[in-house]
């Protein structure tokens, strides 16, 4: 990891101009550091050089001068001392590809993106491993929790983990982002992290599917309570500390996304719960509502290695085989009674 004196003289890349990045580069941004910003739409790159504003993505937020916008991977994380990637779960195969040749073996690689991938059901540092083999492992970290863009980038108190197997490493990225509107604690499972936020969206998704039926706040409690025990079963199952998933980028991730309107996740659910097809709201939305393509991987993942995820299995059916919503609540209410712990310890 390369080590720096002052942390205003850190160089940073950013790579990812969605809300949730441009958001982050903002907050770097107000805190005196100057970044390279690599996105993918030309016009975004437009729209930040002249107007100095996200307005696709993070319209009526003014970024700093300090931020230099570009659609050249190579300028953004080339000689870079930490590189933030803020893409969709979906892409970042394809964007740590176009990484690979320029960014430096010692630099440190922070993911903020939530999701698992399809295909191989790797984390977001897992494909990191696999593609940016020059990098060491401990010199990749992970930032998550209870965080709504729109709510960072406008200076609201927010709360969140650094997570690195790197305790050294989890405390630079720690001391890049904190501010104080932005308090960020140190964790040493990235595993635990990343699994908490990738299936908060899916546990958001079935929230607002309750919330648009109109079923009451009981239903909802309690599908937050029982999600956390299915976040609790995968997560334990691929080495997770359950402390992780008990912390804000487990617990506290999953409250805010099932309860806050700001939730694209939870608002596809909304829309699915008062009988909109999943193509219409997808082909409505410019922004990625990662809950949707997490589910494909969470259901497929747990039947290959064998854990029960009952909620998250009826979100796959009600997604991808257009299972009636309200009989995906008497397959819940009438599955076998058991011990409430069953499964987790």
């Amino acid at each position: 990891m390369k080590q720096t004196d002052n942390i205003k003289t850190t160089r940073i890349g950013v790579v990812g101009g969605g809300s949730w990045g441009t958001a982050l580069a903002k907050l770097l941004a107000d805190k005196g550091l100057a970044l390279d910003f690599w996105v993918y739409e030309p016009e975004v790159k437009e729209q930040i050089e002249t107007f100095r504003e996200n307005r696709v993505f993070l319209p009526g937020f003014h970024l700093p001068e300090s931020i230099c916008p570009s659609n050249d991977m190579k300028t953004v994380v080339k000689d870079k001392d930490l590189v933030l990637v803020v893409v969709p779960s979906h892409c970042m195969r394809t964007v740590a590809l176009q990484m690979k040749r320029f960014i430096a073996g010692d630099a440190v690689v922070v993911s903020a993106s939530k999701g698992i991938e399809n295909k191989t059901h790797l984390t977001m540092t897992g494909i990191f491993q696999e593609i940016l083999d020059h990098i060491p492992p401990k010199n990749l970290a992970v930032l998550s929790g209870p965080s709504f863009a729109k709510e960072v980038a406008a200076g609201i108190p927010t709360v969140v983990a650094a997570a690195s197997v790197d305790r050294e490493v989890a405390r630079f990225v720690q001391s890049v982002f904190s501010c104080p509107t932005f308090r960020v604690y140190v964790n040493d499972d990235p595993v635990g992290t990343q699994i908490g936020g990738a299936m908060k969206n899916v546990l958001a998704i079935a929230a607002g599917i309750c919330d648009g039926m109109n079923m009451g706040l009981n239903p909802r409690a309690a599908l937050i309570t029982r999600g956390l025990t299915e976040m609790n079963r995968l997560g334990t199952r691929l080495g997770a500390d359950p402390l992780t998933l008990s912390g804000l980028a487990g617990v506290g991730d999953l409250l805010l996304t099932c309860t806050g309107a700001l939730s694209r996740n939870y608002t596809v659910g909304v829309q699915i719960g008062q009988g909109k097809k999943l193509d219409d709201i997808i082909s409505e939305m410019r922004m990625v509502a990662e809950g949707v393509k997490t589910t494909r991987s969470v259901y497929n993942l747990s039947r290959k290695i064998g854990v029960d995820l009952p909620i998250c299995n009826e979100v796959y059916r009600v997604l991808f085989e257009d299972f009636p919503v309200a009989q995906t609540v008497q397959r819940l209410m009438n599955r076998s009674l058991k011990h409430e712990l069953d499964g987790v310890v």
